[in-house]
């Protein structure tokens, strides 16, 4: 067909591998078999053992076989195949990233690649059902967890974050191989990074597939989440610090200052423990969490906007509790009671100023 013929030639498969085994062959196979141009594989310091299955592409014309004389991780075996093709097959209009243990079925392969020159400039993304009853228990919870934890702080609703069936155009080649993430954790930071550079993605349904008897993966479930989750792990440091930095500080003038300050205190507390948290917040989240190379003074406005907003809100609602709170007890409350209530304030309004923080604070221009 016609629509097929522009996918084999015009797109690129890539397939890195560690110690492959007979599926990695018949994945390769079938791709030459169904006539693709352009099969660029990666060993990625596959031992002795399995040189083999490499050595066996060599000869086929269509197959680039790149070589890491050691392991350096599925991240960087991507970014080398992508800098590959930017360089050596500049005539491409893109890739689909596949695995070579079977999981990714031919005409999936060919559905995302056409999908992708369909749209033209998104990321395709093959996604999984995850309701099948064959898919390994650790691959579900994996992936709920990482998929509450891509919208809760990203903003990102995605189906499957696990998948390594992508199909991207050659556009996004170059700046894709920049992307931090030498291991599992790139895939990770690819998706977060096209949030950053404004690049969509759609989702492409594709069938489940695991062998149970041979599901083998180089995934460590302990070691590679860690990888994962601490990418995350960084959005969230920020405010955990601020927020400590605020509530001692809140603390420590309620405690001193509360009764001269009467009324007015839990306001003046906030206000001089905001001031000095949201600076330390600022600077964090533009150069640690969101990396942002917006423009420092407009980040810097556009910051303190939102905060004294959110200030007047906090303010209001905390003062708002504590006079009920005192007014309940028949007496002012203590300096405790008073941070516990700040505690919650603060932590239900952080969930409405992260997204806008993530948004417009440090939204960089396209």
């Amino acid at each position: 067909m016609k629509q097929n013929d522009s996918c084999f030639e015009s797109v690129a498969v890539v397939l890195p591998s560690l110690n492959p085994d007979h599926r990695f062959k018949a994945v390769a196979g079938g791709l030459i078999e169904a006539g693709f141009r352009h099969i660029v594989v990666v060993d990625d310091g596959s031992d002795e053992a399995h040189k083999h299955w490499f050595d066996e592409l060599r000869s086929v014309p269509v197959c680039h076989v790149l070589v890491h004389e050691v392991n350096k991780g599925k991240g960087r075996a991507l970014k080398d195949a992508f800098s590959y093709v930017h360089e050596k097959l500049p005539q491409l209009r893109g890739v689909v990233t596949i695995d070579g243990d079977g999981q990714h079925l031919l005409g999936d392969i060919i559905a995302c690649g056409e999908r992708m020159l369909a749209e033209g400039d998104k990321v395709v993304m093959g996604c999984r059902d995850f309701s099948h009853p064959d898919v390994p228990p650790r691959s579900v919870a994996g992936n709920r967890f990482t998929a509450a934890m891509f919208r809760l702080c990203y903003g990102i609703r995605i189906t499957d974050t696990q998948t390594g069936l992508r199909a991207i155009p050659s556009q996004y080649l170059e700046r894709f191989a920049e992307i931090e993430g030498e291991r599992f954790e790139y895939e990770t930071n690819m998706l977060l990074q096209m949030k950053r550079m404004g690049i969509a993605f759609v989702e492409q349904p594709i069938e489940t597939v695991y062998d149970k008897e041979e599901y083998s993966s180089h995934y460590n479930a302990l070691r590679d989440s860690w990888r994962i989750f601490k990418v995350m792990a960084k959005f969230l440091l920020s405010s955990g610090a601020a927020f400590l930095i605020d509530t001692a500080i809140f603390y420590a003038l309620m405690k001193v200052f509360g009764l001269r300050w009467g009324a007015f205190a839990p306001t003046i507390a906030l206000v001089i423990a905001r001031v000095i948290s949201s600076f330390v917040n600022f600077n964090m989240n533009k150069n640690l969490v969101f990396r942002s190379k917006a423009d420092y003074k407009r980040a810097m406005l556009r910051y303190y906007i939102l905060c004294v907003v959110q200030l007047a809100v906090n303010a209001a609602l905390t003062n708002g509790l504590v006079a009920l709170a005192g007014k309940a007890a028949g007496h002012p409350i203590s300096a405790g009671l008073a941070t516990l209530i700040q505690i919650v304030v603060m932590t239900a309004l952080f969930f409405i100023s992260y997204p806008i923080q993530r948004e417009w604070v440090f939204a960089e221009k396209k």
